[in-house]
């Protein structure tokens, strides 16, 4: 077991580290040995898992995919909108969004299946299932909808990356679903609608960061009162009364230095123990 975990940490570092270099340098001009300085891993374990450089780009385009669930329960349409506002907030926090997509625009179709295959899918799926709860017109032909919607964000995707870094991909994306939300749907549901997606993914983001930023400081205050608490502990002679005294247990030099020791400053200790 302990070496089948090792496994699948190693595949997991090689991918995750090769996300980063698809994403840096693109197909192209990603060199494997990049990857194995950023995974941290040998040419053999690289190769164990993975026969070439297309085999690795081809597991990255597969996982970008498992970066969106539509949720199935309420509005099929606002799970579509969350859907790509969920991805879009992924292409600014995430290597593995960014390396996919990058891989997929630049025509890395390594002769699997067609990179925006399995987008418009899951988008023709919502639409459909949209139908049939009554929130889209019957008229509408789901994988034609479907292609326009993944075509128009890929090119929104772009263009706000190129203009802003994608700073500002939630509101072009949302721009997005305004225009094309009045041909798909009925009025009536559009107005139930939030083109910018159910949650704030960014601050829901910040939130946590500063839960954890303050369950970081608790802990280390904590460790810091215990380890205080445990050095003033051991500073005190038990039985004593604190005062040196001249009974036969002590005498000489040695007794005098041992004496010294015991009478340094509870805190001491600590402080070393902070700073190293």
């Amino acid at each position: 077991m302990a070496k089948q975990a090792r496994a699948v940490q190693t595949w997991r570092s090689i991918v995750d580290a090769a996300a980063t270099v698809f994403d840096d340098y693109g197909y192209e001009r990603a060199a494997i040995s990049e990857i194995l300085r950023r995974a941290k891993v040998t040419k053999g374990a690289l190769y164990f898992h993975f026969a070439s450089k297309e085999a690795i780009a081809q597991a990255i385009m597969d996982e970008q995919t498992a970066t969106v669930e539509f949720e199935q329960e309420g509005s099929p349409l606002q799970s579509l909108v969350d859907g790509g506002q969920q991805f879009a907030f992924a292409l600014r926090h995430n290597a593995m969004a960014r390396a996919g997509t990058r891989l997929s625009i630049e025509g890395v179709f390594l002769g699997g299946p067609h990179p925006w295959g399995d987008w418009i899918d899951a988008t023709a799926r919502m639409l459909e299932l949209g139908q049939e709860r009554g929130e889209v017109f019957p008229q509408i032909d789901p994988m034609v909808s479907a292609k326009i919607i993944v075509a128009s964000f890929t090119g929104i995707q772009l263009v706000s990356e190129a203009d802003s870094g994608r700073a500002d991909l939630r509101e072009q994306v949302a721009e997005m679903w305004r225009h094309i939300l009045p041909s798909i749907a009925h009025p009536g549901v559009i107005a139930h609608i939030k083109p910018e997606g159910r949650v704030d993914l960014a601050a829901q983001a910040r939130e946590k960061a500063e839960r954890e930023e303050q369950e970081a400081r608790n802990a280390a205050a904590a460790k810091e009162d215990a380890a205080s608490a445990s050095g003033t502990a051991t500073g005190l002679r038990p039985g004593g009364t604190g005062h040196r005294g001249g009974d036969a247990g002590r005498g000489g030099r040695a007794g005098s230095a041992a004496d010294e020791a015991e009478d340094e400053p509870a805190g001491s200790s600590v402080v070393v123990g902070r700073a190293g």
